[in-house]
């Protein structure tokens, strides 16, 4: 069973998907299929390849801090007596 990388067009999210036969997966965050199957580049391994894995983790890192500041900001905001 190949593993594949998806980045969904209908929402930006990004995820891997075992696939098991022809099938296109669902997008896990809007269960959309308009998928486009992204270069993966886990069985290359260079200095390089790793310096781009961690420069995108650390990215995709701040956008997740970035939108719990906001959630936790707007809930402040909307529970505030």
């Amino acid at each position: 069973m190949p593993l594949y990388e998806y980045l969904c067009r209908s929402c930006g999210h990004q995820f891997e998907a075992l696939v098991r036969d022809a099938s296109l997966p669902h997008c896990p965050a809007c269960n959309g299929q308009e998928l486009e199957r992204q270069l993966s580049l886990f069985a290359v391994d260079s200095q390089g390849t790793r310096q781009a894995s961690l420069s995108k983790a650390r990215e995709a890192n701040k956008k997740v801090l970035r939108d719990k500041a906001v959630a936790d900001r707007e809930y402040e905001e909307s529970h505030h007596h």
